[in-house]
């Protein structure tokens, strides 16, 4: 106990020690409750998590590292022993940096955590949803390290070596990450605004359907693309601070030479996706058939196309197999469907029938947004075995034709119900006795029709 000089610390000084730890603890109390009112009233106020995750991180650092400031304040009005003194303020002096390297990697965090909640799923890439995890992980093992350096130099554990790699190259380690960090996932935010901004201008005059569809499939290939790229240059640039490797590039550049030889059906695939998106063949979202398969596009990038047929199915079809693409959604869709009627059936009747219906349809305010052209009557397309076809034409929304077919189909048949109009299917008549051709050539005859083979004669001459 002869270490502590008591005699030496006078009423003022204690006096003193006292406030400040009174006046730090009262700020920390306070700024806890601060912070607590701050969160609540950002959750109940405001849509965005951000806000919430940032003071929900920076909550219990605050409160321990006002503490632990005031306790160091506190600690120089103190006038005990000098080793004591150093050692204790050495310990302050860890918990801050401990606390401070905390606070730093829950904001970090509390950032990944609200990119992963609120911003990746409006992304037009999954590769950001992989990535986040592995950040949470290697971000505090990575960004602990320079702090566990920085609390063993406070303790006055230091080694040369490694202080001096760190001089010369933690700098640029911290500065590559960070800007490798920020351009991916600026890539991922901002690139597909900016790609949808220039469709716009650039596709003006086109339905916006058309303008979204190609939009988004551009951002899904060159976002994707884009941060591949950015991670490969970020990965390589830091790999240049611990060793020299251009041998490893070198061997990278022959690798690719013999795999490019090697895959040439990889190579084919991922040109012809190239061309099939620049020149907008097809889009997510559209309804085509590609390679003898249709359905609808739910994804694409350079080397595949992912199909949904109506039975759920989905179908990968590589982009080198496509050789003729039919979009049945491109800019609009058309209504083309036959209505038989049978050949007792009044022609002009049922025409002007089916036009009031499409029209009637197409006035409709349930149907009228998904409508550009009402359904009409284009012509009579066939006399077919049972009945009369006729071809009724009309143009809708993309995609939206088949809803409007099966609405029209609906509404013709309740029409045709009222009117009295026949819908045929498909019979045979059975005669027993004379055809009808032959008793009608008897009639005409006044009941002397002759024997069957005079009519057949006079039906057939050359025979």
């Amino acid at each position: 106990m002869d270490d502590f000089n008591i005699s030496a610390l006078t009423t003022v000084d204690a006096l003193i020690v006292a406030i400040i730890l009174a006046a730090g603890a009262t700020v920390a109390w306070v700024l806890r409750r601060l912070l607590r009112r701050l969160e609540k009233h950002a959750r109940d106020n405001t849509a965005m998590v951000l806000d919430d995750y940032l003071i929900g991180a920076l909550g219990d650092p605050l409160f321990v590292g006002v503490v632990l400031l005031s306790l160091y304040i506190g600690s120089v009005y103190l006038t005990l022993n000098p080793s004591i003194d150093g050692a204790m303020r050495q310990a302050l002096l860890v918990g801050l940096a401990a606390t401070g390297i905390y606070a730093v990697l829950a904001v970090v965090d509390a950032f990944l955590r609200w990119y992963c909640r609120e911003i990746a799923k409006t992304t037009h890439t999954s590769l950001d949803d992989k990535l986040i995890p592995i950040l949470r992980v290697s971000i505090p093992i990575i960004g602990g390290l320079p702090g566990l350096l920085g609390i063993l130099r406070i303790l006055g554990v230091e080694h040369a070596g490694i202080n001096d790699w760190l001089a010369q190259h933690g700098i640029r380690l911290a500065a590559i990450t960070a800007l490798t960090l920020v351009a991916f996932f600026s890539t991922s935010y901002g690139l597909p605004r900016l790609i949808k901004t220039m469709a716009r201008r650039g596709m003006g005059g086109q339905p916006d359907e058309e303008v979204k569809k190609r939009s988004e499939t551009l951002a899904v290939v060159l976002v994707t693309t884009s941060q591949v790229i950015t991670i490969g240059v970020g990965v390589i640039m830091l790999l240049s601070e611990f060793a020299d490797i251009a041998p490893i590039l070198a061997g990278v550049g022959v690798a690719g030479i013999a795999i490019g030889f090697g895959a040439q059906s990889l190579v084919k695939d991922v040109l012809n996706g190239l061309l099939i998106i620049m020149e907008g063949h097809y889009h997510v979202g559209d309804v085509v058939r590609i390679a003898d398969i249709g359905g609808l596009v739910e994804g694409m990038n350079l080397r595949r196309t992912v199909l949904r047929d109506l039975d759920g199915i989905v179908h990968f079809v590589p982009n080198g197999e496509i050789r003729v693409a039919s979009n049945f959604t491109k800019e609009y869709s058309r209504v083309n469907l036959n209505i038989s009627v049978a050949y007792d059936t009044n022609l002009d009747h049922a025409i002007a029938v089916l036009n009031r219906v499409g029209k009637a349809l197409a006035e409709d305010p349930a149907w009228q947004p998904f409508i550009l052209k009402p359904p009409q009557v284009l012509r009579v397309d066939k006399l077919g075995d049972s009945g009369i076809d006729i071809k009724v034409v009309g143009d809708t929304r993309p995609i939206k034709q088949w809803d409007v077919m099966g609405e029209l189909r609906k509404r013709a048949k309740e029409a045709f119900d009222r009117e009295g109009i026949e819908i045929p299917w498909p019979h045979t008549k059975v005669y027993f006795g004379d055809s009808p051709l032959l008793a009608r050539y008897r009639r005409d005859r006044g009941g002397d029709g002759g024997t069957g083979e005079e009519f057949r004669v006079k039906q057939n001459p050359a025979r």
